[in-house]
């Protein structure tokens, strides 16, 4: 299957440096055909002399008259023939050498906004965590309590860091499998979100249907995670709710993580593109958060694609949005 070149200033960037080789190989091969037709050029003329025309063969010797105007004209368009063709292969070749270039540039664009997206959440829960710190400090409350959560903050932003390198490394480096506890991970993670709901006026509530486990990493899951409950509580309005689930799916082999909003539902955009990356649709749920950029959701995906799972719109209308991811348990 062919692979097409990224888009955008990348790949006029990309078609920019494939013409210019195009361009270099072109000019050195129509150099060598230039030489060559030159050089037979010159020797048909040496041999069209009179004096070598006139010289009688030795015996047993043949010798075979061509025209030189035939010979010249046939030898100016297989040079030129040749020059083209050198062109065409020259294109070729050139687009199959940035190809590789191509993607590595697209790999490094898409690392960058995932990332950026990734790092975004944790990054506020640890500056609204500072917040709260600062504020103790002032009022004179014990805090250590929020201090250890600080701490669990960072570590978790430490642990996105990791994963994000994971993603991209070879199957040789990913982490070891070991057994989570689906549950109390997704608990622990809206537990921590909690702190930028109330910033925004919306309440998290959480319920676990059945205990169960994953292999899916600690850290990949709780992406996850929180990709799905900041993007309910983006599209959520002040003083509404989020529901947030853990049960077993349909299939036995199969854990279901389920986040509901209650906002408008989503409005100008297909269902199937919800998922596509840069994808966004139009919103009016009034005093909903911030817009996103597109990312999250398609982070889920690849997620879940990445780990034999699924994730879909399992309901949205005007009275809110369920998203549905679904992973392998252990």
């Amino acid at each position: 299957m062919s692979r097409r070149l990224p888009r955008g200033a990348d790949a006029t960037a990309i078609a920019r440096a494939s013409r210019r080789v195009t361009v270099q190989i072109t000019v050195a091969a129509a150099a060598i055909v230039v030489l060559v037709v030159v050089a037979s050029v010159a020797f048909i003329i040496d041999q069209s002399q009179p004096s070598e025309l006139l010289e009688k063969p030795a015996p047993g010797q043949t010798k075979i008259y061509v025209d030189a105007n035939d010979t010249l004209i046939a030898l100016v368009v297989v040079g030129v023939i040749a020059i083209v063709l050198a062109g065409l292969l020259s294109w070729v070749i050139a687009r199959r050498a940035v190809r590789p270039l191509g993607e590595a540039l697209r790999m490094q664009r898409t690392f960058v906004a995932d990332a950026s997206h990734e790092l975004r959440t944790p990054v506020a829960v640890v500056a609204a965590r500072a917040e709260l710190l600062r504020q103790e400090n002032e009022q004179g409350v014990t805090s250590a309590r929020t201090v250890a959560e600080l701490q669990d903050d960072v570590r978790v932003l430490g642990d996105v860091i990791t994963d994000l390198l994971l993603a991209v490394s070879p199957p040789s480096e990913a982490e070891p499998v070991r057994r989570i506890d689906v549950g109390e991970l997704v608990g622990h993670t809206v537990n921590d979100l909690r702190i930028l709901a109330d910033e925004r006026g919306v309440t998290l509530a959480f319920d676990v249907h059945e205990q169960l486990s994953t292999t899916v990493p600690q850290s990949t899951l709780r992406r996850c995670v929180v990709a799905l409950v900041d993007n309910a509580v983006g599209h959520s309005p002040s003083g509404g709710i989020v529901d947030v689930a853990v049960g077993a799916g349909r299939d036995r082999s199969r854990f279901e993580l389920s986040v509901t909003d209650h906002g408008t539902g989503i409005l100008g955009i297909e269902l199937d593109r919800v998922f596509d990356r840069f994808a966004r649709g139009h919103g009016t749920t009034e005093g909903a958060g911030r817009v996103g950029f597109g990312i999250g959701l398609a982070l889920v995906r690849d997620i879940a694609d990445r780990y034999g799972g699924s994730v879909a719109v399992s309901d949205t209308s005007t009275q809110g949005t369920t998203l549905t991811l679904s992973l392998p348990r252990a």
